[in-house]
């Protein structure tokens, strides 16, 4: 059985009591070959300023192992690393208390660092030092353990949109109980959570404009009140594109898609960290654009500029996070048939249709099934990742 590196906390002690023997250090004399007679021969002891036999600084040092092995974090521990200052002889017959206290975690290296102490039975310190300790995994199957109740809520981001409808509807016939966040369309938040409910499935609409940091722990809140937690979150709110010539721009145009697309992605986490990390288990996936990939589409700039920044954020999410037993994807939709592109051309339409290899368009549902597939059991091991979903018009 191998530690449970999640279960250590920052604070936990573990000691361990040994009395010295004369048979501790003939046992070490033979393993290490040290007969070095300030440890062993009494006469010679006598003539040095200790007056007396000392104990091998190394054979008390070694009880530390003891513990690291045993007890804190005890079995699949690696001792990698140990510095170590001397500051009392040890004699025989002394009682010694070896403790590891732990300072630090390092979840992605599952990395201890320990302080540790000895003292003897006055209460002096015969020894300090600080150890790392690596917390191996094992590929042998765990012991069975008690399942940990995991509820099966979504929370979808501008939820009342082309894409966002269509993952809500999936995700609903999935059988997540579903939040249908929506910044203005309150009517239609209401006829999408109506019509879920007419099928007999969990649906509840919560207003929050993204751009306002409060708004996402209230989003949050709203659906820990009616389903108890929340499993998975899709952050798929985004601002209209409003196409403009670069001479054209204002900061504010960049500012307003950073505040919807990045930052209301980055607060809406934060917020459902702490139902999932309980867990042990979450699914983010972030809606990003053919546009991060792509030739660059004139007049997108500040569009594409939120969903590049939403990209990257969403790998730097998915290292850290992994850890804590949270994935973060993300699915790049190409041009896909949505009033989002009511602007766009007839004509334009189709010819990037006829350019994709698959010659259409995508539809919501072909990205609703990726957001799905990703915040399924199936998809347990895939973070980091940017699912296409373009017909081929990017390829990697």
């Amino acid at each position: 059985m191998f530690a449970d590196f999640d279960a250590i906390q920052i604070g936990d002690v573990r000691t361990l009591v040994k009395t010295i023997t004369p048979e501790d250090v003939r046992r070490f004399v033979d393993l290490t070959g040290d007969d070095n007679p300030l440890h062993v021969d009494q006469n010679y002891a006598r003539t040095t300023p200790f007056k007396d036999i000392v104990v091998h600084g190394m054979l008390g040092a070694s009880f530390l192992s003891t513990v690291i092995g045993t007890k804190l974090p005890g079995p699949g521990a690696l001792w990698v690393s140990q510095n170590m200052e001397f500051h009392r002889p040890v004699r025989l017959g002394d009682e010694l208390t070896i403790g590891c206290t732990v300072l630090k975690k390092h979840p992605r290296d599952r990395l201890l660092e320990l302080d540790t102490v000895i003292t003897n039975q006055l209460g002096d310190q015969v020894l300090t030092g600080r150890a790392k300790v690596k917390v191996l995994t094992s590929s042998a199957p765990a012991n069975p353990s008690v399942p940990v109740e995991r509820p099966k809520v979504a929370i979808v981001t501008g939820g009342t949109g082309g894409i966002g409808s269509a993952v809500v509807r999936r995700l609903a016939a999935d059988g997540h109980a579903v939040v249908v966040h929506y910044r203005s369309r309150r009517a239609q938040a209401e006829a999408l959570v109506a019509e879920l409910r007419d099928a007999s499935w969990q649906a509840l609409a919560v207003q929050g404009d993204l751009a306002l940091p409060a708004s996402s722990a209230a989003v949050v809140e709203a659906a820990t009140r009616a389903f108890g937690g929340v499993s998975v979150l899709v952050n798929n709110a985004a601002p209209a594109i409003a196409p403009k010539p670069l001479e054209a721009l204002d900061w504010r145009d960049f500012q307003q898609h950073l505040d919807v697309q990045v930052r209301g992605a980055f607060e809406m986490t934060r917020a459902c960290l702490p139902h999932m990390t309980a867990v042990r288990h979450g699914r983010i996936v972030n809606i990003t654009s053919q546009v991060v990939q792509a030739s660059p589409s004139l007049n997108w700039t500040t569009y594409a500029v939120g969903k590049s920044a939403l990209s990257t954020l969403s790998r730097y999410m998915a290292a850290e996070l992994g850890p804590l037993g949270v994935t973060v994807n993300c699915v790049a939709p190409g041009m896909t048939d949505t009033p989002l592109i009511g602007d766009i051309p007839e004509k334009m339409q189709m010819i990037v249709a006829r350019q994709t290899p698959l010659r259409r368009l995508s539809t919501p549902d072909d990205v609703a099934k990726a957001v799905a597939y990703l915040v399924s059991a199936d998809a347990g091991f895939v973070t980091g990742h940017t699912l296409a979903v373009n017909g081929g018009s990017t390829m990697s």
